[in-house]
């Protein structure tokens, strides 16, 4: 990273993880902001700081336009949409522009799409761009943690990143009730959840066991329920005894008939089900198991009131943090494992 460099950035999308990107890229002393691209047609025109929350103007205004995107000069887009548009990335990363982003499907080359993964390479080699995906998780708990803690091991047996989450105090009706189906009767998993789980945390799980030599045969996902034993009143609404209250999903990643690299996901409504689970409150566990075993807690010290104001930093700030490392790395799509340790500049 240039020590005295200052990077400019675009901002992309600014919902509940972007709007704390935006922020973030507006204080940072590295960073300067010269654009904004919004999906709103209600949002283009404001000014960066107020769709942030701050109190002052930044003098750059939003815009719904991808062609005034495209016409600025920056070093790198911060990509956060609701979902990945392939051309759109293809054309940011040809014309110069390097991207940061969440997004998962850039996690790892050799897990993505033959076809999609051409066209992105293509695209970084025109415009002599890089693009790189982290996060919280995946990201930094599914791969930046892990390094060290495998560095500690001369024999690997398994990793495990246990990812617990707590959802009472969530007042999101519709993405409890309806998109993960809390409350519901049980019954067969949702294959789509299933899927989107697996896709995510892959491209992690195999990127490691790469890394160390280990390749994996094969990457499986299964899905539990765990029923409510009482009701439950949370924040979104009641969930009933007798309906779906908490959910494990894990992926794995096998290694000569073995799991080798886990992420098993434990998200709950409620902990007062027909499971003997050990549901820890939010955070992580990542167990390493070999020949210097190894448990590393991580969990949020922050109140209930802060959480929502805490929790889009989880993500956000691990990508605003690597722009520069991902503006002076090498064309191409480049992973965890290929950077510098991600540092960030206070």
């Amino acid at each position: 990273m240039s020590a005295k460099k200052t990077y400019k950035v675009v901002q992309w999308a600014t919902g509940n993880v972007g709007s704390r990107s935006l922020r973030t890229v507006i204080e940072h002393p590295a960073l300067e902001l010269v654009g904004v691209y919004v999906t709103s047609a209600a949002k283009a025109g404001k000014d960066a700081g107020e769709l942030c929350g701050l109190d002052r103007s930044t003098g750059v205004k939003a815009t719904n336009s991808v062609d005034e995107i495209m016409a600025l000069n920056a070093d790198c887009v911060i990509y956060m949409p609701a979902y990945t548009d392939f051309e759109q990335v293809c054309r940011l990363l040809a014309s110069g522009k390097n991207i940061a982003t969440p997004r998962g499907e850039f996690l790892y080359p050799a897990a993505m799409q033959p076809e999609n993964r051409a066209r992105i390479e293509k695209a970084c080699k025109d415009g002599n761009s890089s693009i790189h995906a982290t996060g919280s998780s995946p990201g930094f708990i599914t791969e930046a943690l892990p390094i060290p803690l495998i560095a500690q091991q001369r024999r690997l047996d398994c990793l495990t990143v246990n990812e617990y989450a707590n959802l009472t105090s969530r007042d999101s009706p519709d993405m409890i009730f309806n998109l993960m189906g809390f409350g519901a009767a049980p019954g067969d998993f949702n294959q789509g959840m299933l899927n989107h789980v697996k896709h995510d945390f892959s491209g992690s799980l195999l990127q490691l066991a790469d890394a160390v030599k280990m390749p994996l045969d094969d990457v499986t996902v299964e899905g539990e329920k765990g029923v409510a034993k009482n009701d439950k009143q949370i924040a979104a609404g009641l969930i009933r005894a007798g309906t779906v209250a908490a959910l494990r999903i894990t992926v794995s990643g096998m290694h000569k008939g073995k799991p080798l690299m886990r992420f098993c996901a434990n998200w709950y409504c409620s902990n007062d089900i027909d499971k003997d689970w050990e549901l820890l409150d939010s955070g992580w566990l990542v167990q390493v198991r070999g020949d210097t075993p190894l448990d590393v807690r991580i969990s949020y010290p922050v109140s209930k009131e802060d959480y929502p104001k805490f929790t889009p930093g989880l993500t956000a700030h691990r990508v605003v943090n690597s722009v520069p490392f991902v503006c002076d790395a090498a064309p191409g799509i480049r992973t965890t494992m290929e950077l510098p340790h991600i540092i960030a500049t206070f």
